[in-house]
């Protein structure tokens, strides 16, 4: 006999195949239409909020489903109609159907709302754009897989490990498209094969292109299953024919089975081993692991403002945290007294004690360490700061940085963040170690055409 107690829970009000009408009320973070029948979320590609549409469902799982459009009974003045819907399908721009100030104004909301849900009262600015929000990466790091018995690239079907070979990837700088598709044709030509993931066989994994937008240097990386690469002599000659921007060409190989793209063994087919960028009036050298922001025109703005809103004197200790390859510290470094690093990956402060060197900056230190403890340390040896930048990754920063924060007491914080929802989080810990919102939390598109938004924030102690 059934429990007195027990709850059920209600049968969803839809089935697979079903065919309904539904109005768009959000955006998910994949970029996905979300349609209520009755209360239960209805997922939808290609659907963007205001629009009402007829829906199939295609899939019914217990607390959501997915659905795909039949029709759109009412278009958004907000849609863009694309010729090319690859950008949606692989998922490599997911709000590309939605017009650039649409995109900025749901970034704005993305932040305002988050900061809200943590019960905090800050004003959000509106969002910093780019004047062209296509073609923007420097980098990409591109799939193959066998097609019809030859190597293609592209990126997967959204959702699969199926391949779409594609041409153009929308969001990529074009010298890193025709990169791309130059080195496909050779492989191609030469008869090299893809590796298979499920069988073990095969060798190439990806290609990598990677392009210096302010010094015209181009990296190519092969990223290899096995150290051994046929018709390497063959690869060389036709790329360097091929592509007049490439000064490097390099075998990265990866071994292990992995959803890790990159291997640590790099082997040097041609030219030198790094290129040389730009980044507000300081060179900076990348490798083939090298960490780099892939939209330079952006993280130019995002650093400016960072700096602008540091408030910095020539008397100035200043920290940056997860400092990686030192772009915040290199950029502040002329304007202050002395600047620490920290970093937790051994690699990322070798390129940045080697880009200090490269500028001529001798005010900057760096130190392999976990940043939480680090400061901890620091805070222990009575060491203080002025100012700490942290740019930390999605997860934000630990309770133990914020509480090493409390301990050392710098006037002024500077928060880089490519999580707003961790943002808001740490935002209100910092409050409660005697921190309170100095200005605007200022959002910044690094990423057009897709749902990430990073924001910059600055605190003062109170």
């Amino acid at each position: 006999m059934a429990k007195a107690n027990r709850v059920y829970k209600p049968k969803a009000p839809v089935k697979k195949n079903d065919r309904v009408e539904a109005d768009i009320i959000d955006l998910t973070y994949q970029g996905m239409g979300v349609a209520k029948v009755e209360g239960f979320p209805l997922f939808v590609a290609n659907a963007l909020p205001g629009e009402k549409v007829l829906l199939t469902v295609t899939k019914v799982l217990k607390n959501y489903g997915f659905a795909r459009i039949q029709e759109i009974v009412k278009v958004s003045p907000d849609r863009v109609e694309l010729q090319d819907k690859l950008a949606l399908t692989t998922g490599i721009a997911p709000m590309a159907n939605l017009s650039y100030p649409a995109q900025l104004a749901w970034k704005q909301r993305q932040v305002r709302e988050l900061f809200k849900k943590a019960q905090l009262r800050v004003a959000v600015a509106p969002t910093l754009g780019m004047d062209d929000p296509t073609h923007y990466r420097n980098k990409a790091q591109v799939p193959t897989q066998m097609v019809n018995g030859r190597l293609e690239t592209g990126f997967y079907r959204r959702g699969s490990h199926k391949l779409i070979p594609t041409d153009s990837f929308y969001i990529q700088d074009e010298n890193v498209d025709e990169a791309i598709r130059v080195t496909r044709d050779v492989l191609q030509d030469l008869g090299i094969s893809a590796y298979d993931e499920e069988t073990g066989k095969g060798l190439v994994r990806h290609v990598m292109a990677r392009y210096g937008k302010a010094t015209g240097q181009l990296m190519v990386v092969l990223v290899t299953a096995k150290e051994r690469l046929p018709e390497k002599e063959a690869i060389v000659a036709a790329l360097r024919e091929r592509l007049s921007k490439m000064v490097s060409l390099v075998q990265n190989v990866n071994a292990k089975q992995t959803n890790v793209i990159m291997g640590q063994e790099n082997h040097l087919l041609w030219g030198q081993p790094e290129i040389e960028d730009q980044l507000l009036g300081k060179a900076y050298l990348i490798g083939p692991n090298s960490f780099y922001q892939v939209n330079p025109s952006t993280t130019a703005k995002l650093y400016s403002l960072a700096k602008d809103l540091a408030d910095l004197k020539p008397t100035d200790t200043v920290i940056d945290a997860y400092c990686g390859i030192g772009t915040i510290a290199l950029t502040v470094a002329d304007s202050v007294k002395k600047v620490l690093g920290v970093e937790v990956v051994e690699p990322a402060i070798e390129d940045a004690k080697k880009n200090a060197k490269l500028n001529g900056i001798w005010n900057a230190d760096f130190v392999v360490a976990d940043a939480p403890e680090q400061m901890h340390q620091w805070a222990s040896e009575g060491k203080t700061a002025d100012v700490v930048f942290v740019d930390p990754p999605r997860k934000g920063l630990t309770k133990d940085f914020i509480e090493a924060v409390g301990v050392m007491k710098p006037d002024r914080l500077v928060y880089v963040s490519c999580n707003p929802a961790t943002l808001a989080r740490d935002v209100k810990d910092l409050i409660e170690q005697g921190y309170e919102v100095d200005g605007r939390v200022q959002p910044v598109d690094q990423f057009p055409q897709t749902m990430h938004v990073e924001a910059v924030v600055k605190l003062v102690r109170k």
